[in-house]
């Protein structure tokens, strides 16, 4: 890879500044190692009239294609591609950006102390790379650098092969860029639009690659009209980052537009003074009741059964005190989205050993969810028809039998204090019946009179004086004597 910065000057600024500003002796040639190769600074020519610096990089082909193995981590995509026969030693690209951080980094951040005026001084520049890859030609390139202050872009497309015309033009471009502007803001330019012509990066995209665009693009990148194509190319289209990015610089703007700091328009929250807090939503009040029952039980194996999309697995997960936990739902797709909030696909394995996703209907037994601490059955069983609740009933604390078991449910009574909600309408469309908090503790006395549990009530949410909590949480243990029996049956089935 090559890239060239020329500058013209006269005997009272001379040219051969530009040594000053990229910390590099015109006399000397120099040689840096990176992490894919070796990069040469010297200067072709250097008089007070005209200077120029050439960056060269050397990059081992192979050894790039061993060192990322071609994906993920490290990988280059078009070396994954082409193996040992691409263009990475000789286009430009992520390798040539990286380099230049490494062997002009001072100079990147607008630093000489030898001359510290000229650092802050437009200067008449050249700046020359043979061979850019270019995903979106010509046309993209003039989109890029034409906002940025250049007098000249001139894009010429290499054709495939000279001798056969007919072929057509190829990916490259040999691009020419003329114009007065300080050094650093030329190099930070290069620096971020060198791997977004190309689209492609030969390393991890993490999320620090967020704070390196923005330090790289302060000044120019919030105010451009490609500025969401270069954030999304840059970060490698990772959706999350380029929204954080896209953010950031929107405050970016809006503080150069008032010409404020940018700590003056994020000012929204006083970190010296008290605000007033949200209210915590009732699902996450739920949540955290579940977790203190199952903590006060002392369960460490875990059935979630009616799991939906993962929200109360995920939050066991965090725990380490619960060693297994089991989702079951009847849902392939809502398994299919819990799986996707869970990330098991990335899941470490010591981690991905502690969770299990499971289809399962729970008005049928099922073998697979005996022997297990507790289950949870959080807002499950008001979206059963109630003549198919005993099924689930016995499926449960008849089969299945954990030695805790924990039901919560919406307390109808409350929803006179929903304003949205109309007066005799459930709160979800799904639901085939909600119970006063009568109806609930006859249900719940009931079934644990005839499986041999006991049960306690805790209420979730305000409990408000007159119509009561907005949920309602039954506790079942299993008694001694039946927890007895069941030691007893499992130590009789393993024999």
């Amino acid at each position: 890879m090559f890239l060239t910065i020329s500058t013209t000057g006269n005997p009272e600024r001379p040219a051969t500044d530009l040594g000053f500003l990229l910390h590099k002796h015109p006399e000397k040639a120099q040689t840096f190692s990176t992490s894919h190769g070796t990069a040469h600074v010297f200067y072709p020519e250097a008089s007070a009239e005209r200077c120029t610096a050439a960056l060269l990089l050397e990059v081992d082909p192979v050894a790039l294609v061993r060192r990322g193995k071609g994906k993920g981590r490290g990988g280059a995509p078009d070396a994954a591609l082409a193996q040992y026969v691409n263009d990475r030693p000789y286009a430009a690209s992520s390798l040539l950006s990286v380099a230049m951080s490494t062997v002009f980094k001072t100079a990147l951040n607008g630093v000489c102390r030898a001359l510290p005026e000229r650092v802050q001084a437009p200067l008449p520049l050249r700046i020359e790379v043979p061979a850019l890859p270019a995903r979106g030609g010509a046309e993209l390139v003039h989109k890029l650098f034409g906002p940025l202050g250049w007098t000249s872009v001139d894009a010429v497309a290499v054709p495939l092969d000279e001798q056969f015309p007919e072929w057509g033009d190829s990916r490259y471009v040999r691009l020419v860029l003329e114009g007065e502007l300080r050094l650093a803001d030329a190099l930070r330019q290069l620096y971020v639009l060198l791997p977004v012509l190309d689209d492609a990066k030969h390393y991890w995209v993490a999320p620090d690659e967020v704070d390196k665009l923005l330090r790289a693009g302060d000044g120019w990148l919030a105010g451009h009209p490609e500025q969401k194509l270069i954030t999304s190319r840059y970060l490698s289209r990772r959706w999350g980052l380029t929204r954080q990015a896209m953010q950031r610089l929107e405050l970016v703007r809006l503080a150069e537009s008032d010409d404020l700091d940018v700590e003056s328009i994020d000012n929204a929250v006083d970190e010296t003074t008290d605000t007033e807090e949200k209210p915590v939503p009732l699902a996450e009040q739920r949540r955290t009741a579940i977790l203190d029952a199952l903590r006060t039980a002392g369960a460490s194996r875990v059935l979630d059964l009616g799991c939906g999309q993962g929200q109360l697995v995920q939050v066991l997960l965090k725990d380490v005190g619960f060693t297994e936990i089991v989702g079951v739902d009847v849902s392939m797709r809502a398994l299919t989205i819990a799986s996707r909030r869970l990330k098991l696909d990335r899941m470490g394995e010591r981690q991905a050993g502690r969770v299990t996703l499971q289809q399962g209907s729970l008005t049928y037994t099922d073998k697979r969810l005996k022997g297990y601490d507790a289950a949870v059955l959080s807002e499950v069983i008001e979206h059963l028809d109630l003549p198919r609740l005993p099924a689930l009933e016995y499926a449960v604390f008849g089969s299945a039998r954990p030695r805790t078991v924990l039901v919560t449910t919406p307390n109808v009574e409350y929803n006179v204090r929903w304003e949205t909600l109309p007066a005799g309408h459930v709160r979800h469309g799904d639901h085939r019946f909600e119970w006063t908090r009568a109806e609930f503790r006859d249900w719940a006395q009931e079934v644990a009179q005839r499986h041999g549990y006991g049960v306690d009530f805790v209420p979730v949410g305000l409990d408000d004086p007159e119509v009561g909590p907005p949920t309602q949480m039954a506790v079942f243990t299993m008694t001694a004597a039946d927890e007895t029996k069941n030691e007893t049956g499992k130590e009789a089935k393993v024999a």
